[in-house]
């Protein structure tokens, strides 16, 4: 799934994404709403994953979908 897709399916999607990195928040999740940058960004913060670290983890989780 690209993530276009996955930003306009965020509502629908927000429980997997929940899933898969659980620390995450609802309000947080509300606020990332499908930008790839800011779930990056967020778990960064969270998780203590480099840069590049998350965004190959979005990638893999995205692929998968």
């Amino acid at each position: 799934m690209n993530w276009q897709q996955i930003q306009g399916q965020w509502k629908q999607l927000k429980g997997k994404v929940q899933e898969e990195w659980g620390e995450l928040t609802d309000n947080e999740l509300d606020q990332i709403a499908g930008q790839r940058d800011q779930l990056v960004g967020k778990l960064q913060e969270k998780y203590g994953y480099s840069k590049g670290e998350a965004s190959r983890r979005v990638d893999e989780f995205a692929d998968r979908l």
